[in-house]
């Protein structure tokens, strides 16, 4: 359904931030975004572009594909 993909990487950058430990806001520091714009993508309200899709999992050191699949 639309917008179900943005929901995952979403969902995906949270896990992967929780798993980390850090704060929303430390968490977006250590990718060079803003917070408020990290919790956009967190609740898949934030459509992101692949070149930002590929630059947050280069930040992450994860394939990009691993932001768009299952967790």
């Amino acid at each position: 359904m639309r917008g179900d993909l943005q929901k995952l990487v979403g969902r995906n950058l949270r896990q992967i931030r929780e798993d980390t430990g850090l704060s929303q806001e430390a968490f977006a520091d250590q990718l060079g975004v803003h917070r408020t714009y990290l919790g956009g993508l967190e609740r898949g309200e934030r459509n992101l572009t692949l070149q930002t899709l590929e630059s947050l999992a280069e930040q992450l050191d994860v394939p990009p594909l691993d932001l768009l699949g299952d967790r």
